[in-house]
């Protein structure tokens, strides 16, 4: 009988030993999917993709196999992001799966030209020599983009001091030293105005906050929708200066987009399509999806841009002559290291530029103030001597 009873005994506690694993499974592999969709929502930078890029094609041309290269760049990396997504690619490839199938399952990370190009020299055996391509191509686009951010850096900051610094006036500063003053009407005009606006900044900063916060929600929700995506890029073609940088980094990315492309034997229809979604203002890419409609019905590329705004005359001409010459990527390749350099040289400007006028402004801005409150106690010294 104390046999049986030790028996059950002992049964009872593996079946709790049981349950506590399963719960353990349970617990672990809701965390593993809770992580596993987190890492989902993040992107891979594009400083990773460029170095992914090279190595691949070092380790290809070293006749190491996709599966076995994809394999030991997982191993060594990392950032949990792209190991995960290097995992799920090597278990594609032993799928047999092709290597662009693979990178279209993420197309937050990869855009829809990488992976045509990718798909486009597959079947020809260099791949080695197309992603090494390919890399100097991103990091061409991506050094631009970061010029663009970080002239812009300078200048928001020192508006954001500015605002700051002249709230603070508005509220502590300027109506204490006015308080000095009983009669407000006898102030002269330029101190009223001051006034005005420091009881406005006082009394209402909250109201401030709250419309600034509603305007810029209501701009990003009103940005998403077709109509409104359109008009706001269409505005900023028209902001002076920044207008030609934005114009320039457009064509520049309309360019070699669509020289590779074309250069990966993608024909000519195909390449606008996609140039037309990896180019970022949607006034350009619905006048580039117009040339794609009028060459599939046989109008020459040149000539449905002719006489646009929205193209320069260089341009065009170029893409004459390589459609007379069948030479688009160097051709056109060259256009955009053209509009590189001519980027790069109107950041330069623009950064000599702005220093000059944010030091203006600030000037006039504090010589406004401290002219409203100058005056009126001039005026009050007067008073008393006279």
């Amino acid at each position: 009988m104390a046999d049986f009873l030790i028996l059950d005994d002992n049964k009872n506690k593996t079946e709790e030993n049981n349950k506590v694993v399963d719960n353990n499974k349970s617990t672990s592999s809701f965390i593993d999917k809770l992580n596993n969709f987190i890492l989902t929502l993040q992107k891979i930078k594009t400083k990773e993709k460029v170095i992914f890029y090279r190595l691949l094609s070092t380790m290809t041309n070293a006749w190491m196999t996709l599966v076995k290269s994809v394999a030991v760049l997982e191993a060594q990396e990392k950032n949990p992001v792209f190991k995960k997504v290097l995992w799920r690619l090597c278990e594609e490839l032993k799928e047999w799966n092709n290597l662009s199938d693979s990178l279209d399952l993420y197309p937050d990370s990869f855009s829809e030209a990488e992976i045509w190009i990718v798909k486009s020299w597959e079947t020809t055996g260099q791949l080695n020599q197309v992603l090494t391509d390919l890399a100097n191509q991103i990091e061409k686009v991506e050094s631009l983009n970061w010029k663009i951010k970080s002239a812009m850096i300078y200048p928001f900051f020192i508006l954001l001091v500015v605002v700051w610094v002249v709230s603070i006036m508005m509220i502590k500063v300027v109506p204490n030293l006015l308080n000095i003053f009983d009669d407000k009407s006898a102030l002269p005009e330029t101190t009223k105005l001051l006034i005005s606006i420091s009881d406005a900044f006082r009394d209402y900063w909250a109201v401030f906050i709250i419309v600034f916060f509603i305007f810029f929600i209501f701009v990003s929700v009103w940005k998403k929708t077709p109509d409104g995506k359109y008009l706001f890029d269409k505005m900023l073609l028209y902001i002076p200066i920044f207008w030609e940088i934005n114009r320039k980094l457009i064509l520049s990315k309309f360019s070699r987009v669509f020289a590779w492309l074309v250069w990966s034997w993608v024909s000519v229809v195909e390449s606008l399509n996609i140039t037309a979604q990896a180019v970022w203002n949607e006034v350009y890419k619905q006048r580039i999806l117009l040339v794609a409609e009028d060459i599939s019905v046989w109008i020459r590329m040149w000539e449905s841009l002719d006489w646009d705004k929205l193209f320069p005359e260089m341009m065009i001409q170029m893409i004459q002559v390589w459609e007379q010459t069948a030479k688009l990527d160097k051709t056109i390749l060259k256009v955009a290291d053209f509009y590189d350099e001519e980027v790069d040289n109107m950041i330069r400007i623009l950064n000599k530029l702005l220093e000059p006028f944010i030091i203006v402004t600030l000037a006039v801005i504090v010589g406004f103030i401290a002219l409203a409150i100058i005056q009126p106690i001039m005026w009050l010294a007067e008073s008393v001597s006279g």
